[in-house]
């Protein structure tokens, strides 16, 4: 167990006025520093974020424009590296992770550090229709990326990262295809993978849910980011002798 690390959270949000002050104030319960990256939110939203920068521990940044969920993580992730942070937990704003299993993935980074820390979503009766396939699909794609079955949940946004790792790889999506990707990434890179089982409920309007996920749009953006990385595994698995030979001095 390592006793080095420095553990920051990271939240991105995007117009979730009436569920991103309950997720940073339970958020602020277990780490010492919450870095919130508001995606430009309107001003509903904008005027809960504005006093939740008043909170001590609490860093607000700002995109004034919308520039998706990807870009949002990424200014976390680059602040979490200047300010020194070892590891970020990322949460979404949504209100929809079992917040209670914080402790668990703290944990889970502390006894492996190197490890990239995802969340394995357990859904109950309130995920919306139609989602089950995209999901199996993508986990599908993922495995024959990685080459394995080493990430068990590409898409759920509740992670811890190793800052360091995130920063020596590239990223392209700046969407919804950035979570699925980045995992994919840092598999590559030889991140290891821990796969912690938690529960994920899906908010109803009343409740302040709310989701930003685009049936068309957001497909097409994934299924590109698949081609990529598809034919990206392809070429790594084609090159492997070769890096091998490298390796051994030949």
């Amino acid at each position: 167990m390592s006793d080095d690390l420095r553990i920051c959270a990271l939240v991105p949000t995007y117009d979730n006025p009436m569920t991103v002050q309950r997720v940073v104030e339970q958020v602020c319960e277990h780490v010492p520093v919450v870095i919130v990256v508001d995606d430009g939110s309107h001003e509903p939203a904008r005027q809960v974020l504005d006093r939740l920068a008043n909170v001590s521990g609490v860093v607000l940044l700002r995109h004034e424009h919308n520039r998706g969920k990807g870009a949002a993580v990424k200014t976390g992730l680059r602040e979490a590296a200047a300010r020194g942070f070892t590891h970020a937990l990322q949460v979404d704003a949504d209100g929809q992770h079992e917040l209670r299993d914080i402790p668990r993935f703290l944990d889970c980074a502390r006894k492996q550090p190197r490890a990239l820390v995802l969340a394995s979503p357990s859904f109950d009766e309130t995920r919306p229709a139609g989602r089950d396939f995209g999901h199996w699909l993508t986990s599908f794609w993922t495995r024959i990326e990685v080459g394995s079955s080493a990430i068990a949940d590409p898409q759920c946004g509740f992670r811890v990262y190793p800052v360091a790792d995130t920063q020596a790889v590239t990223v392209r999506g700046n969407r919804m295809d950035f979570d699925i990707e980045i995992a994919v990434r840092l598999c590559w890179h030889g991140t290891p993978v821990v796969n912690l089982p938690t529960r994920v409920r899906y908010l109803q309007a009343s409740e302040g849910g709310v989701s930003h996920f685009h049936m068309g749009a957001d497909n097409l953006l994934i299924s590109w980011m698949h081609t990529r990385l598809t034919v990206l595994a392809i070429v790594r698995w084609l090159l492997r002798p070769f890096r091998s030979k490298g390796r051994g001095g030949g």
